[in-house]
C-alpha cells in the first residue's frame, strides 16, 4: 500500500473516530441534563416529623402521643400561673405562657418536664419545678356504628379502625361522609370511607379526644 494512501486511510479513520467522539458527548450531555430536571420525590417535612413522633409514640405507652391532653403546673416561681392545660399539636408541639412553644410528642412526661425547665431557667427564673401530667386516652365514636361510646386509646388508630372498634357500621350509615373532629377544634374532617377501604391513604390517623360521627343516610 502505498504511503500516500495509508495517509489518506489514516486522515478518514481519525475523523471517524472524532465525530464518534463528538456524538458521545452530545448524548451523554443530553441525558445528564434529562436526569438534573426529572423531579425526585421529598417527603414533606411535617409528615416526615409526624411519621417519626408516631412510631415513637406506638413504642411505649409512657411517650407523649399528638392529640394528649397535657396538664402542666409551674411552681416555685413569684405568682405562680394556673394549671396550663394544653393538647399537643399535629406537629406534635405544645405552647406554654411567654410564648415558648416545645416539641412534646415522642418524649415522656419526665423528659419533658427537663426541657421546659430549660426553657424558663434561667431565662426567666432563678428557679422552677415541672410537673406534667397525662390525662387518660381516648376517642369517641358516635351516629349510626353499633356501639356509640367512649373507647380507650391504645396505640395507633385510622377511622377504620375506630368504627370497627365500635362495633362497625349500622346498615343505615352514610358510609361515604364520616366526620372527624379533632380534640383542639377546627372545621370537622369528612373521610369517605367507602374509598379508604380501597386506598389506605384515605383512612386518616385518629388521636387522643378526638371525635367520630357517621351520619345517617337520607335514603333507605
Amino acid at each position: 500500500m502505498s504511503n500516500l494512501l495509508r495517509f489518506a486511510l489514516g486522515v478518514v479513520g481519525g475523523a471517524v473516530l472524532l465525530a464518534s467522539a463528538l456524538l458521545l458527548c452530545g448524548c451523554s450531555t443530553a441525558t445528564g441534563g434529562g436526569e438534573a430536571s426529572t423531579p425526585h420525590y421529598v417527603p414533606p417535612t411535617g409528615a416526615s416529623q409526624s411519621a417519626g413522633a408516631d412510631s415513637l409514640a406506638y413504642s411505649s405507652p409512657d411517650i407523649i402521643r399528638v392529640g394528649d391532653k397535657l396538664t402542666i403546673r409551674l411552681t416555685d416561681i413569684p405568682n405562680p400561673p394556673d394549671p396550663i392545660d394544653v393538647r399537643v399539636r399535629e406537629d406534635g408541639t405544645i405552647s406554654l405562657i411567654l410564648g415558648v412553644q416545645i416539641q412534646a410528642a415522642g418524649k415522656k412526661s419526665g423528659e419533658l418536664e427537663t426541657e421546659i425547665h430549660q426553657q424558663y431557667v434561667p431565662k426567666y427564673f432563678q428557679r422552677l419545678t415541672v410537673n406534667v401530667k397525662c390525662e387518660e386516652r381516648v376517642f369517641y365514636v358516635d351516629g349510626e356504628v353499633r356501639k356509640p361510646d367512649r373507647y380507650i386509646y391504645t396505640g395507633e388508630m385510622t377511622v377504620l379502625k375506630a368504627i370497627s372498634t365500635a362495633g362497625g357500621f349500622t346498615e343505615f350509615a352514610k358510609k361515604n361522609r364520616v366526620e372527624v373532629t379533632r380534640a383542639n377544634g377546627g372545621k370537622p374532617l369528612v373521610v369517605d370511607c367507602v374509598k379508604a377501604l380501597r386506598n389506605p391513604k384515605l383512612d386518616i390517623p385518629i388521636y387522643p379526644g378526638d371525635r367520630i360521627f357517621v351520619h345517617k343516610r337520607i335514603w333507605l
